[in-house]
C-alpha cells in the first residue's frame, strides 16, 4: 500500500531516531511500527553497543560454537505481579511466552523475600534475557545502527517540500557522522542524557533540577564460564545474599536454561556486587575486582570450579533508586520537533516499569 499526499505526491515517511536498544527503546519501536506504517514512520535505532539490550545484557562464551553457554550480566529474570501480568502488560507477557522467549522460571530462588514468593510469578528467558529486546526489535522492522554513540542533538531549520521552513533535528555520533529527523526519542539513563552536546541543552534547562535529582545504583557484575563436566555443587538456581557486604546476587545462569546441569557445555555462574562493594571499589582495577569477587563467591561455594573464561562489567547505572518526580511515563522536552525521554526512571526500574515508559511514548507520539 502507498501513501498520497494531499496534493497527489508519494508522502516522505516521517523520520524518528530512538536513541538506546534497551528494553525501552525495543518496546517504543515495536509499538510504533504497529501504530503507523514504514510507508508513515521511518524508525532508526542508535546503540553505543555491539548488540541489543542494554541492562538485559547477556554475554554468551565465546568458545562455544554451538552457543549454549552464557550469562546475564545485566538483568536476571521478570517478576510480574498479577496487577501487570494478568491486566496491563497480558498481551505482552502473552506475546513473550507464546513465541517463547519467555517462559515460567522453575528454580530455586534462595533468599527471595517472603512478600514476593507469594505475590510474584517469576519467568525466565531461556536464550538470553537479551532475547526480550530483540523480540521487539525485530518486530519493529527498523534500521538499527550499532557501536553507533550519540554525542550531540541539534534543533535547527531546514526549508520543507512545500517551501516553508520546518524544525528538525540534526543528530552526531561520536564519529561526527550527522544525520536529520524529525522526532528523537532518548531512552538512555539520565545521566548520560544530561551528557548530550548541542542545542538540547536549552530545552533540558527548565527541568534540570528534576533530572539530576534522579539516581542510580551501581554495582559490578562478573560471569564466570566452566569446562565441560563441571559442576556447581547448590541446590539453587538463584541466591540473594543477605546481610553480605561484598555480594548481593548469585546466579548459576545455565540452570536458567535447562532447568538443571547441562550435558554438553559446561555450567555459568553470575556474580553481583553489593551497593557498598562497588563504592568502595569503583575505581579499583577491573582484573582485580574480578577476583575480588570470586573469592567473595569460594566463601559460599567453597568447590566452586577453576573457571576458564570470565567477563566483568561495570554497571554505573545498574537501577533507579530515585525517579524523576511524578513518575510521568515519559518527559516531553520539545513538542515541535518532538523530542522524548523516557525509560524506568520515569516509571519504576523493572521490566513493567519500562513496558509503561514505552506506552507513555506510543500514547504520545503521533504525526
Amino acid at each position: 500500500m502507498s501513501f498520497m499526499s494531499e496534493k497527489g505526491e508519494m508522502a516522505v515517511p516521517h523520520r524518528l531516531l530512538i536513541v538506546g536498544a534497551g528494553l525501552t527503546g525495543s518496546v517504543s519501536a515495536a509499538l510504533l511500527r504497529r501504530k503507523f506504517p514504514k510507508e508513515l514512520l521511518d524508525i532508526t535505532v542508535w546503540e553505543k553497543s555491539r548488540g541489543a539490550g542494554g541492562r538485559m545484557n547477556t554475554n554468551r562464551f565465546p568458545g562455544d560454537s554451538k552457543g549454549l553457554s552464557s550469562v546475564d550480566l545485566g538483568a536476571q529474570y521478570i517478576s510480574a505481579t498479577s496487577e501487570y501480568y494478568l491486566k496491563s502488560h497480558d498481551r505482552f507477557y502473552q506475546e513473550l511466552l507464546s513465541a517463547k522467549v519467555l517462559v515460567p522460571f522453575k528454580g530455586i530462588i534462595e533468599g527471595e523475600k517472603e512478600a514476593a514468593k507469594h505475590n510474584f510469578t517469576n519467568f525466565v528467558a531461556p536464550s538470553g534475557i537479551n532475547s526480550i529486546v530483540k523480540h521487539f526489535l525485530h518486530s519493529s522492522e527498523s534500521k538499527v545502527s550499532y557501536e553507533t554513540h550519540c554525542n550531540v542533538i541539534d534543533c535547527c531549520e531546514k526549508p520543507g517540500h512545500d517551501g516553508r521552513s520546518r524544525k528538525v533535528w540534526q543528530v552526531t555520533d561520536l564519529k561526527d557522522n550527522t544525520e536529520e529527523f524529525e522526532s528523537v526519542i532518548i531512552t538512555i539513563p539520565v545521566p548520560q542524557l544530561l551528557g548530550l552536546k548541542g542545542s538540547i541543552q536549552d530545552f533540558i534547562e527548565s527541568k534540570r533540577l528534576s533530572l539530576e535529582n534522579v539516581e542510580y545504583s551501581s554495582r559490578f557484575a562478573v560471569g564466570l564460564y566452566f569446562d565441560v563436566g563441571s559442576k556447581i555443587n547448590v541446590a539453587w538456581t538463584c541466591k540473594y545474599v543477605i546481610g553480605d557486604p561484598n555480594l548481593a546476587f548469585l546466579s548459576v545462569d545455565t540452570r536458567k536454561r535447562f532447568n538443571k546441569d547441562p550435558t554438553d557445555t559446561g555450567s555459568s555462574l553470575l556474580i553481583h556486587s553489593s551497593k557498598s562493594f562497588s563504592l568502595k571499589h569503583w575505581d579499583t582495577d577491573q582484573e582485580a575486582v574480578r577476583n575480588l569477587l570470586i573469592s567473595h563467591a569460594r566463601e559460599l561455594i567453597p568447590d566452586l570450579p577453576h573457571p576458564i573464561d570470565s567477563r566483568c562489567l561495570r554497571w554505573r547505572y545498574s537501577q533507579v533508586v530515585r525517579r524523576f518526580e511524578g513518575a510521568p511515563g515519559c518527559l516531553i522536552l520539545s513538542s515541535s520537533p518532538l523530542l522524548i525521554a523516557c525509560g524506568d526512571a520515569f516509571t519504576h526500574t523493572n521490566f513493567d516499569g519500562c513496558i509503561s515508559s514505552a506506552q507513555s511514548v506510543a500514547k504520545t507520539f503521533s504525526l
